[in-house]
């Protein structure tokens, strides 16, 4: 009886959830229920999937609105009718600028229904019908309309449960308006009345004319809607040839071509992995989606694109021979049944990472390579912090109060009743789904068109995307292809350029010899010192500690480490386990003996995703499909905890059968538990290390052109000032942007490295590109008024470049070129200039003799660099006195000491009493790191106060060879008073 029903994902509208949009259905017993939110079709298969749980037909159109203006209701008949609205309202989320029109178009397999209205009167065809509202019933009586009602149809909109939901939906309503909640225009929100009413209820309501639910009954019957939930057959593109019998025969090919490249020697080992996964791929129906990577990435080798193949897709064989990863699984002894196997349900998907500056280029060649193709989009919904925020501003709130409410400083008995308000509603509407954003790296590519399941959006990116989300895509069997972008990438890459350049004499690099990596001394060396700045993951504060206590030097070990890092297995108490095992062999006794067996690289510690699976196999009884169901529950990738708990209780009956102690169920069971949403699959840690040990070798060999790439992609872990501080450590002079050498990146001479345009902040990109193309076009600038007779450039944009000293080549002290700009540039510049036959001679001013000091200079290179290029601690109000170094502290174990450091990084922690501690990372006086750990009541009473060196007191750490310091106390260093601004009788420092 409901032909317009809307869920939540009626966004900014409606409060219901798909799944209790059915169950009010079924507890007010109707066996059908079409559900047709405003110009979404977000929650359409969900809706469809959940509803045989229900016993409730689904039936699946759109309300089609232009803002709160209902215009009409269409509705599928079939698939095919689904496909077609999904088109028709495509066209209107591709282009914002068209309105929605008052009639819909005749599109196959569609029914329309348009609200009734006194002054529109046109004809019906017979796909179209009049729905009648409630409130319509007594102007229908007067109405021509009542003299033909077999069009007419029940249209009681259903938009809330409950009273609550109406005042929550006028909330929504002002958030969507950005109004305050007393000036929203009625027109902007639904009727009280839109819930849904019982059978007798609504029979009673139109028992003056029955034929409307005759009428609506009928046409409710007369839509099916269909779509294959049970995830046996995958939706995506079928063939990547013209059959599949043919594509299983390519990917044959491909895999056993790939050999020579990849075995020198390839032993029974590799044959049979090889047999045993093209049987279970062919099985699967996956051999197109193999294919298809494979010419991506073919594409991507062909265009010099650096990438890694990541996450379980390295679990295979076929994927290594493939060049789509770099990791081989019979080395590692890699577990193929992670990523497939005959009982795995869920579809599989490889993980590529590109360059940044790749990534865009790769996308499009697969939407226009690839015929049905979309971008995954996700849901943003409303946190915490969002909801309080909007709600503060629809109730009126001044700013401070709300961010107040928003950093929860506040006692409740304090709050006005405006403000309790905001808070209660916030919880209401957290949770829902806010606006559609695009999933980070998820690609579709369909066999059907992609509005045979959704209606797409355009966002910025220009590409057709998704109205559901990555869950819904598994659903339906359509598995993603992850196309993500990293910066990592983007270094190795350039830095392969840079060295290049700056060593032409050499021989050109070979960046995949990763065989060669692993045996190199000088990594190995890197490795166990933890001296790996700028190298990918291992360049984390918490990562070089624990390189440091593993002691490091081989890929296996690191391979481990990536994954022991991960917070689930700190949690469970088991890093610390496998460090001790590491580092004592005979600790190795104490560990299961089942677990030993399963993992004995690991020494009986669950490190990786797939020992989740073993463990679960092995040890707790479980089908690879449970304990699949097991790994993904604890991923937060189920939606229901009911499959989850039920495999969970079937691991603890099996192992209680077995005769395991209860208490070592509990305690595998724990170790499972903690850290199985957060671990990596091994292959994943794999392809990460293969990515460290390129970095590693660069840094090795070629660490200031390394520094070079790091720095122009925007670092990693750090800021650039620590990188441009790494690369000073390696022997780099480092030099300010200056306008006859730098360009828009960091750039190298020898060991000489100028800092690009682009780290100039408010230096514009169109003087940048204006700068670089005249230089290149005419050569060098030959003084300041050279520059400025060639580029349009305002007085603004030339004093950043003489401020940060650009024009040194001229001879002349910046402040007094400072002056001769400002007398020489008109405020407003031309749009360009040309370049004159004969130069008038420049009228030349007296410039009085000026100076700028290098406390100056520094001050004016924090300004516009963000740090400054002398040593941070010159500029120390009081200098510092002789204090201990980084390197001394080993010989200061459970001592207290005072250093000095200026500051790094920092990374707060919650204990299990929700109390809020802190790790520091700062440099001492000679470069080198310094680890702090400050527990909850020090970092209360002495937090960290910005950049800037810190006096720190506190007891030295030695945990398996790593030092840290215990603070005790911490007190930031006064810099001096800033010269540019100070009144000081004599000069602070000698003139430039």
């Amino acid at each position: 009886m409901y032909l317009n029903c809307h869920s939540y994902y009626s966004l900014r509208y409606g409060t219901i959830k798909p799944e209790q949009l059915l169950a009010i259905a079924a507890k007010n017993g109707y066996k059908t229920l079409a559900l047709t939110d405003i110009n979404s079709t977000s929650a359409c298969l969900d809706f469809a999937r959940l509803s045989e749980q229900y016993d409730v037909k689904p039936v699946l159109g759109i309300d089609f609105r232009n803002g709160a203006q209902q215009q009409f209701i269409l509705l599928a008949k079939n698939n095919k009718g689904f496909q077609n609205i999904n088109r028709y309202l495509s066209q209107f989320l591709h282009d914002n600028r068209l309105e929605i029109p008052e009639k819909a178009p005749v599109l196959d397999g569609v029914f329309t229904v348009y609200p009734y209205r006194n002054q529109r009167v046109f004809h019906l065809e017979d796909h179209e019908f009049l729905g009648i509202k409630p409130e319509d019933l007594n102007a229908l009586k007067f109405s021509q309309w009542k003299h033909l009602r077999d069009k007419l149809v029940v249209l009681q909109t259903v938009s809330f449960e409950s009273k609550k939901d109406f005042n929550t939906h006028r909330l929504l309503r002002a958030i969507a308006n950005n109004t305050l909640l007393s000036k929203l225009p009625k027109s902007e929100e639904g009727k009280a009345n839109h819930c849904m009413l019982p059978y007798k209820t609504l029979y009673k309501t139109y028992s003056e004319f029955p034929e409307l639910l005759e009428n609506t009954a009928a046409l409710l019957k007369s839509c099916h809607i269909n779509f294959d939930f049970s995830k046996e057959t995958p939706n995506n593109q079928k063939s990547y040839t013209e059959s599949e019998s043919s594509d299983y025969q390519l990917l044959k090919k491909l895999t056993y071509e790939g050999i020579p490249y990849r075995y020198d020697n390839p032993d029974e080992a590799v044959y049979n992995r090889i047999k045993k996964e093209l049987e279970v791929i062919k099985k699967k129906a996956f051999v197109s989606y193999f294919l298809i990577n494979w010419k991506i990435l073919d594409y991507a080798r062909n265009k010099g694109y650096f990438y890694v193949g990541r996450g379980s897709g390295a679990n295979s064989i076929v994927a290594y021979l493939l060049r789509i990863t770099d990791v081989d699984p019979i080395e590692l002894d890699l577990y193929f049944e992670r990523f497939i196997n005959l009982y795995r349900k869920n579809p599989p998907d490889f993980d590529i990472d590109f360059s940044w500056k790749d990534r865009d280029d790769i996308t499009r060649f697969i939407f226009e390579n690839f015929k049905n193709t979309a971008l995954l989009a996700v849901y943003n919904t409303f946190k915490f912090k969002a909801s309080v925020r909007e709600l503060g501003k629809v109730f009126g709130l001044p700013k401070a109060e709300i961010d107040r409410l928003t950093k929860r400083r506040y006692q409740e008995k304090d709050l006005d009743k405006l403000s309790k308000l905001v808070l209660v509603y916030s919880k209401y509407i957290q949770g829902f789904p806010n606006y559609l954003g695009i999933h980070a790296s998820g690609i579709i590519i369909s066999e059907k068109p992609i509005h045979y399941y959704t209606a797409t959006f355009l966002p910025p990116k220009d590409y057709a995307t998704t109205q559901f989300d990555m869950i819904t895509a598994e659903d339906i069997g359509l598995y993603k292809f992850d196309i993500l972008s990293q910066r990592g990438l983007g270094k190795i890459k350039e830095a392969v350029e840079i060295i290049a350049y700056n060593h032409p004499e050499k021989p050109p690099v070979d960046i995949h010899d990763i065989k060669k990596f692993k045996q190199d001394e000088k990594i190995k060396d890197l490795l166990r010192n933890a001296k790996a700045i700028g190298c990918f993951y291992v360049e984390s504060p918490a990562m070089r500690m624990l390189l440091k206590k593993l002691q490091v030097d081989n890929y296996l070990s690191l391979v481990a480490a990536s994954s022991i890092i991960r917070p689930g297995v700190a949690r469970s108490g088991m890093m610390r386990e496998f460090i001790l095992r590491h580092r004592y062999p005979e600790r190795r006794k104490t560990a299961h003996p089942v677990l030993l067996h399963i993992m004995p690289e690991t020494y009986g510690v669950m490190v990786y995703q797939e020992d989740v699976i073993k463990v679960a196999h092995y040890y707790g009884g479980l089908s690879l499909a449970e304990a699949d169901i097991l790994r993904r529950g604890m991923s937060g990738k189920l939606r229901s905890k009911k499959a989850f708990l039920s495999v969970k209780q079937q691991f603890f009956h099996n192992c209680m059968q077995k005769g395991e102690p209860e208490v070592v169920i509990h305690q595998i069971w724990n170790q499972i538990e903690s850290f199985a949403g957060y671990a990596f699959a091994k292959g994943h840690s794999a392809s990460y290390a293969v990515e460290s040990y390129q970095s590693l070798f660069l840094k090795a060999y070629y660490p200031l052109e390394y520094m070079v790439a790091t720095i122009n992609n925007f670092g990693g872990f750090y800021q650039t000032e620590f990188y441009v501080h790494e690369a000073r450590m390696h022997g780099a002079t480092i030099e300010a942007p200056c306008v006859n050498t730098s360009f828009n990146e960091a750039y190298i001479q020898g060991k000489t490295i100028y800092l690009g345009f682009m780290f100039l902040h408010a230096l514009e990109q169109n003087t940048i590109k204006m700068l670089l193309a005249e230089r290149t076009k005419h050569g060098v600038f030959k003084s300041l008024d050279d520059f400025i007779e060639r580029l349009p450039i305002s007085i603004e944009q030339i004093s950043i470049l003489i401020k940060i000293n650009a024009f040194r080549f001229t001879g002349v002290n910046k402040r007094e070129l400072l002056w001769e700009a400002h007398l020489k540039i008109k405020k407003t510049p031309t749009e360009n200039t040309t370049i004159a036959l004969f130069t008038t001679e420049k009228v030349q001013y007296t410039i009085p003799k000026l100076s700028s000091s290098l406390l100056e200079n520094a001050f004016e290179e924090l300004e516009l660099l963000g740090f400054p290029l002398c040593h941070p601690f010159e500029l120390l109000e009081t200098p510092s006195n002789p204090v201990w170094l980084a390197s001394d502290l080993m010989n200061f174990t459970g001592k207290i000491v005072t250093v000095e450091g200026y500051l790094v990084t920092t990374k707060y922690s919650v204990t299990k009493n929700k109390k809020v501690m802190y790790f520091g990372t700062f440099l001492d006086r000679k470069g080198h790191f310094l680890d702090t750990v400050h527990f909850p009541p020090i970092a209360s009473k002495f937090p960290f106060r910005g950049k800037g060196v810190y006096t720190i007191t506190g007891k030295v750490l030695n945990e398996f060879d790593c030092i840290n310091i215990e603070v005790i106390s911490m007190v930031k260093c006064g810099i001096i008073q800033d010269p540019r601004y100070a009144e000081t009788k004599n000069t602070i420092a000698a003139s430039c």
